[in-house]
């Protein structure tokens, strides 16, 4: 099937790229600003490119044109035309001043997207949202991220309405005007692309610190948000110095403005915004208290603001040529923030949840219709390709090309590309090309990896001649097609690898054509279909621990026996690869327990993680991570043929039986001492023991529910923190316990008016697994506190429903797939945005088993169907469909 919208709009293809026939050098914004009505005067400086002979165009959608005038002169209305949301003007010249006034209406905008309010009319707040294609929402202008101008911009608003009025870049004055008005102005020396720009006003408080650079220049630190949560920006205002800190230290990089703004609020449709020098933030990544935030949300909370930030170099004053190049300043940006938190937190833990994400939300969309690579030929709507691709496999080719450099290289790369492009839209290859430069290397076959859609499979055979006391590793490339990609051409895979002994040691490599020898550690690149690396002088047939790390986003298929999975789980020294060998030996325990295979992979499994539970030296947050097997969408992804249902229960049969292994007592015994100390210690440590007794509490509720649903009870009435409280909400809502009810009726009124925690109240429920879930979803449709309004509440509550809980979303009957479609339609008409990124949780329809398969069909079928569907929506779902 491929039918598609009417109305959805032609692609934008990377091959039509042309430089803007029309710049602007400066422009000039004016509000007036008003919940019902806002007016924007622009003044542009505009600059021909002479190589080209077309009218001036320029991008509006929504806007109300009040006026119009060019060079001081009011144009005729024969001179303009407005339709299909471009605005062409004749008569502009090179050097022209085009004037242009229009009308908005923010508080009708429940798009997110331009200027809008958040919040009630009577205490919410003006702001906006300009990535990718926003500012033609609040005045006509070429939308466009190759076009670089300077901005002033002054802000005029009622004081008692909006006492507050920040845009980008430095301060330029404040004033009193007539009839209880009051002004305020801001200049961005900076040159800066149009979706980077951004306004806030209304009632808000702040806290703030002075900070000076390591190149001397002084900064004010500012985090403002409404009054009755402003005490929990302290923990982002410290991973902000944090940030800027690292970045001077590791790559050289001083903030170049006198302020820097972030604000936060409970209406937006990202996690965060770089606006220059004006950061918004979702308030889900900036608040943050012990009481009601986990663990988990206190360190994405520190890499997002650290994410932001560094966009200042890796996005603003470096921006992209074009949306096709998004992961330019995104999959760059999230390698730079991984970095920052591995530093600040564990580096092994740290790459665990980083490939974790990877594999659930990345590779799951390289298998599926909405496969697309890193850099796509064309897009239709550009909001769609802010995906998982773009972001974290993005991330992870800067992380290869990095680990080819070294720390050293890498960073005369990173200088040379940041000086050279500083000021500039720049394109993936001036990025390879400066690093490659800088370091005399020729990176361009890089280029592969950027764009073909698609996960590589690396396959590895090792063969041991005894007599000659060699080994031979020959390594093998395959990329599965893809929709308009039949056939895929090999790419470079460097393969960081080690040998081990059949006593846990790691041996010496004598690897042939390798100048150093005697390391055990050593990196391979196969860049052909298929090589062979010969290791000499190997004393014994080894065991090999290959992508160490996770040096390439690839999936491995290493045929292993059970028992040499076990070797590296219990003895690699690095902690990412005995995890790694532990979720292999999982799978395959899995796939014993579906098939009906020998037991030798499930005893293996088990015995090496019993073993390991037994041992006191072993890093508590690393255990809890071991003890965890793939979750149900991975799993899903190594069938042709998914029953989500039967997934479920067969991966809860194999943790009851690691569960049984460890034993009822050795798992009380292990949670009572890790009871919880007198004070919150938010380190690693705390973290780590927290972690651990969340997973010794699920495992102990498998074979002793009494006596886990009690200890669950108790911990959530004594925790300390939101961690410890949500661990045991969700045991006991999971696991039906008698107890559960009642928790939750305390979670609800104690956190009735925080809307982020009561997001985790909705989100729980959501998850309980099975049939159950969908009158659960349901009830809780009726629920005063939900709305479909509210970005962070969709998500909370159908986004989790949908793409985190397969065995409830994903019923033999159908009814899943039926209510979700109406949500989207629903959502559809408030929130384009949203409704197509929760959307993308059909994306592994077609690798589910035939009943709920054409089930799922037929369901985004008469989704598709409807009409005034969104372009948003359209694409994902027409996507999706496609033969």
């Amino acid at each position: 099937m491929s039918a598609r919208p009417e109305h959805t709009p032609a692609p934008t293809r990377l091959s039509d790229y042309r430089p803007p026939a029309w710049r602007v050098d400066a422009v000039q914004l004016d509000f007036d600003l008003g919940i019902d009505t806002s007016e924007v005067t622009a003044r542009l400086q505009l600059r021909r490119d002479h190589a080209q002979d077309e009218p001036l165009r320029l991008d509006g959608e929504g806007l109300e044109l009040l006026s119009i005038t060019l060079d001081g002169e009011a144009l005729a209305p024969t001179a303009w035309r407005y339709a299909d949301h471009v605005l062409e003007i004749d008569g502009a010249r090179d050097g022209s001043v085009l004037e242009t006034r229009v009308r908005l209406k923010p508080a009708a905008n429940t798009a997110l997207e331009g200027l809008y309010l958040s919040g009630s009319r009577e205490a919410g707040f003006l702001l906006t949202q300009c990535e990718a294609q926003g500012l033609r929402h609040i005045t006509f202008f070429p939308d466009r991220p190759d076009v670089l101008a300077t901005y002033t911009v002054t802000l005029r608003a009622d004081r008692d309405r909006f006492p507050i009025l920040l845009a980008g870049g430095n301060p330029d004055g404040t004033g009193e005007l007539e009839g209880g008005r009051h002004w305020a102005r801001f200049v961005d020396p900076h040159p800066k692309p149009s979706y980077l720009f951004a306004l806030v006003a209304g009632r808000l408080e702040k806290i703030e610190r002075d900070y000076t650079t390591a190149d001397g220049h002084a900064v004010k630190l500012v985090m403002w948000s409404e009054a009755n949560v402003i005490d929990r920006c302290h923990y982002a205002l410290d991973a902000l110095e944090r940030a800027m800190r690292w970045d001077e230290q590791t790559y050289g990089r001083n903030y170049d403005l006198d302020v820097f703004h972030v604000v936060a609020t409970h209406d937006f449709n990202m996690g965060a915004m770089e606006n220059k020098g004006l950061n918004i933030f979702n308030a889900k990544y900036l608040l943050a208290d012990p009481d009601s935030t986990t663990d988990d949300e206190y360190r994405a909370v520190e890499a997002v603001v650290a994410h932001e930030y560094f966009h200042n170099w890796s996005g603003n004053r470096v921006t992209c040529r074009d949306w096709f190049q998004l992961s330019l300043k995104e999959g760059l940006t999230v390698f730079r923030e991984q970095s920052f938190s591995a530093d600040m937190n564990s580096a092994p833990l740290k790459r665990i949840e980083d490939v974790s994400l990877l594999r659930r939300a990345q590779f799951t969309e390289d298998a599926g219709p909405l496969a697309h690579p890193v850099r796509p030929s064309e897009y239709r709507e550009i909001n769609n390709f802010y995906t998982a691709t773009v972001y974290e496999k993005g991330s992870e080719l800067v992380r290869m090309t990095a680990g080819r450099l070294g720390r050293d290289g890498f960073r005369r790369g990173m200088d040379r590309y940041f000086e050279r492009n500083d000021g500039r839209a720049a394109t993936i290859e001036d990025f390879l090309t400066a690093l490659g430069e800088a370091n005399d290397i020729d990176l361009s076959p890089n280029l592969a990896w950027y764009g073909q859609a698609g996960t590589p499979r690396l396959k590895a055979r090792g063969d041991y001649d005894a007599a000659r006391h060699q080994y031979t590793l020959t390594l093998s490339q395959h990329t599965p097609p893809s929709h308009g990609q039949p056939h895929k051409q090999p790419v470079p895979i460097p393969v960081k690898l080690a040998l081990f002994g059949h006593d846990g040691r790691m041996l010496p490599l004598h690897l042939d054509g390798q100048a150093a020898a005697g390391e055990t550690e050593s990196v391979a690149v196969l860049d052909q279909p298929e090589h062979s690396f010969v290791f000499r002088n190997v004393a014994e047939k080894p065991v090999p621990s290959l992508l160490r790390g996770f040096s390439a986003p690839v999936i491995l298929e290493c045929d292993y026996a059970p028992h040499e999975l076990a070797l590296l789980l219990t003895h690699d020294v690095d902690g990412f690869n005995r995890w790694e060998a532990g979720q292999q030996l999982a799978a395959r325990a899995f796939d014993a327990l579906r098939d009906g295979g020998d037991d030798a992979a499930p005893v293996a499994w088990c015995d090496a993680l019993a073993a390991l539970f037994a041992q006191a030296e072993l890093d508590d947050a690393l255990l809890a991570g071991l003890l965890t097997p793939p979750g149900e969408l991975e799993l899903a992804d190594r069938q042709p043929e998914a029953d989500p249902a039967r997934i479920h229960a067969l991966r809860q049969s194999l943790l009851q039986r690691l569960a049984s292994r460890i034993g009822a007592a050795a798992l009380h015994a292990c949670y009572q001492s890790l009871a919880a100390p007198t004070e919150l210690d938010l380190g690693a440590a705390g973290q780590g023991i927290r972690r651990l007794k969340r997973r010794v509490l699920e495992l102990l509720a498998l074979i002793d529910a009494e006596r886990a649903h009690a200890l669950a009870a108790t911990q959530y009435d004594n925790a300390q923190g939101m961690t410890d409280r949500l661990a045991a909400l969700d045991v006991l809502v999971r696991n039906q316990a008698t107890q559960g009810d009642a928790a939750l009726a305390h979670f609800r009124a104690r956190y009735d008016d925080n809307a982020l925690a009561l997001d985790k109240w909705f989100m729980v429920q959501a998850q309980i697994p099975g049939e159950p879930a969908l009158a659960r979803v349901q009830a809780l449709e009726a629920d005063p506190k939900f709305t479909l309004k509210n970005p962070n509440r969709a998500r909370a509550l159908l986004g989790t429903f949908a793409s985190a809980n397969p065995s409830g979303f994903h019923r033999a009957d159908g009814a899943g797939y039926v209510l979700f479609a109406e949500r989207l339609a629903q959502l559809d008409a408030l929130n384009p945005q949203i409704a197509a990124r929760l959307a993308t949780a059909f994306n592994g329809w077609k690798r589910l088993e035939p009943v709920r398969r054409e089930a799922a069909r037929e369901a985004m079928a008469q989704l598709l169907g409807r009409p005034a569907l969104s372009r948003n929506l359209g694409e994902i779902l027409g996507n999706m469909l496609q033969d």
